[in-house]
């Protein structure tokens, strides 16, 4: 999942993970492509497991970043009947990175509205 030259070890790195969950339904978003971006360069790209959990991100270092998780594209999979444009698309979540550790950002998600939080 990481792009050639990205992550590593060192002090300052941080670790990243994700959780989505479908609110139409109650169950983990398991199939949602994630996008990891820095400025305007992506990071890394995936889809979350059957638990709905991404875990596979380069280590961070302390700055700007930018998770889009393709919402309509999820829902569209699974049969909902969504409007063209639909009235969520990509969900961008700006997040920063300001001290090392983990970083948790989880998406609690439908069609309508979403919601996250700093997770543990």
């Amino acid at each position: 999942m990481a792009a050639p030259g990205v992550g590593g070890g060192g002090s300052g790195m941080t670790t990243l993970s994700t959780h989505v969950l479908d609110t139409t339904s109650g169950r983990p978003a398991s199939a949602m492509r994630v996008m990891l971006w820095s400025a305007d360069s992506l990071l890394a790209e995936g889809e979350t497991d059957a638990d709905g959990r991404l875990r596979d991100f380069p280590a961070l270092e302390p700055g700007a970043y930018t998770l889009a998780f393709h919402v309509a594209e999820y829902f569209r999979a699974r049969g909902h009947d969504l409007p063209d444009p639909p009235f969520l698309d990509v969900v961008p979540i700006h997040f920063g990175v300001a001290d090392g550790g983990h970083y948790h950002v989880p998406l609690l998600a439908s069609p309508w509205a979403y919601s996250t939080y700093r997770g543990s």
